[in-house]
């Protein structure tokens, strides 16, 4: 029992809960919080967090999945044609990027954190852009909900065949970037049917990057179950709460851990420009700084180039809502990734 309940297995159920509890919440990333979190405790290499990592979100976004297809929520042949293009470059990607390192565990391991490093910027910069989005659909007037829009089969297969190979490689992106992608490519998709669709193709495509990595690397139990234990209760705890919790200004926090979040694992795996030989955690902290005291100037500038005051209504709590959605859309769109 002492070999099971180890400070290692306590530190990967209080980050399991706690990313699950922000995952509730908010509807954000659960891969993008919990892969570079499981990293910097050291728990193990690049190889085996993303391993375990997709695995867990095999199990958790399945019941999720069930939930909405018997509410007859998703557009089953949108997810049909986004699980044609997701699943055989999920079941690749792993095996691509074992065969760039040349089956060197460090280079392995550098070009994950690499890779990993580059996913969380372009999660954090979903953000931003499904912001932008609403903002526009404000100005020019929310489009009506449309429960079967005419799907568009080749940009929805390399939607998710893009998404495919970002999860298989990083665990990242199963949520935030296909979302992003469906609400550019159907934006009168209700938002019901959004959540509804990237869940059901989300379980495919997670579980076989999940498979394809274990084939790979093997699974850590240890660092599963620690993970499944904390991650459950805190997602449902999350989700008692949320109507009871500013997600607007949750969601601004974990976009600057995100975005800090990418530097450093860019930093830790030597990236170019950052230098192989030293960490640069000044960087990393005035990175967060700048983007509190710059992204509101910007957003502000943004804001102007529609026609509206740098400041004021629509605010970005108002935005991080669903325009036009009826009584019956949930109250967020996102999808844990």
């Amino acid at each position: 029992m002492n070999d099971v309940l180890t400070t290692t297995f306590f530190s990967i159920l209080a980050a399991g809960f706690f990313v699950g509890v922000v995952v509730g919440l908010t509807g954000m990333g659960g891969g993008a919080l919990m892969t570079p979190a499981l990293i910097f405790l050291g728990v193990g290499d690049a190889a085996t967090v993303v391993t375990a990592d997709l695995t867990a979100a095999a199990i958790y976004k399945s019941g999720g999945a069930i939930v909405h297809a018997r509410e007859g929520s998703p557009n089953f042949t949108l997810a049909k044609w986004l699980i044609v293009g997701s699943v055989p470059m999920a079941l690749l990607g792993p095996w691509l990027v074992h065969r760039a390192a040349g089956g060197d565990p460090e280079t392995l391991d550098t070009i994950l954190k690499e890779c990993i490093g580059w996913a969380l910027l372009l999660a954090a910069a979903t953000y931003a852009i499904r912001l932008y989005i609403n903002l526009r659909r404000v100005r020019s007037g929310a489009p009506d909900a449309d429960p079967d829009p005419h799907i568009r089969p080749i940009p929805t297969l390399l939607v998710g065949a893009l998404g495919g190979l970002l999860v298989g490689i990083t665990s990242v992106g199963s949520g935030s970037v296909i979302m992003i992608a469906l609400l550019m490519l159907y934006p009168g998709l209700a938002a019901v049917k959004l959540v509804g669709t990237d869940l059901v193709q989300a379980v495919p495509l997670v579980l076989a990057a999940a498979l394809s990595n274990i084939a790979l690397n093997g699974l850590d139990w240890s660092i599963l179950i620690p993970l499944v234990l904390g991650s459950t209760p805190g997602s449902i705890l999350g989700s008692k709460i949320a109507p009871r919790v500013p997600q607007s200004v949750i969601r601004r926090g974990i976009v600057i851990v995100l975005t800090m979040s990418s530097v450093a694992l860019l930093d830790k795996a030597g990236w170019g420009p950052l230098g192989k030989d030293e960490t640069h955690p000044g960087l990393i902290a005035g990175i967060g700084i700048a983007m509190l005291v710059l992204v509101p100037i910007v957003w502000g500038l943004i804001r102007k180039t529609q026609g509206l005051p740098m400041f004021g209504s629509p605010t970005v709590a108002e935005l991080d809502g669903d325009f036009g959605r009826t009584d019956r859309a949930p109250r967020r769109v996102d999808t844990p990734d």
